[in-house]
């Protein structure tokens, strides 16, 4: 069974929370940028004991071949709620092909580049 391509940032960032919650390293693997990408096989190794809750996306925006999405990961953790609150960047590369513009289009891919955890608001 083969699995669809995620055709926007966005889907590929839903994507990826399934694969944590499901503890997929491999799908974590193909689909971070290979410039950022742990050298770990198991990524989701420190997720021991997590029960991811929800996700909420909370802003989006695509420019070209670079995105930005800005969400927030509900889980539990020791029988404690947590929130994780990211603003992840991505960038949208051809991944095979034989160079023509229809094979590049038909190869794109996104990719999980990297990610910034706003500071809370002091009250």
């Amino acid at each position: 069974m083969q699995l669809a391509v995620p055709q926007t940032a966005q889907e590929l960032m839903r994507s990826r929370y399934t694969a944590y919650t499901l503890r997929d390293d491999a799908y974590l693997s193909v689909t971070w940028h290979r410039s950022t990408r742990p050298a770990a096989a198991n990524i989701t190794r420190d997720d021991k004991g997590m029960k991811w809750l929800g996700l909420e996306i909370r802003k989006h925006a695509t420019e070209g071949d670079h995105a930005t999405v800005e969400f927030v990961a509900r889980y539990k953790l020791a029988g404690r709620a947590e929130r994780m609150h990211e603003v992840s960047q991505f960038v949208r590369e051809p991944t095979g092909g034989d160079g023509s513009a229809q094979e590049v289009e038909k190869t794109l891919r996104w990719f999980y580049v990297d990610g910034v955890f706003p500071e809370k608001k002091k009250l």
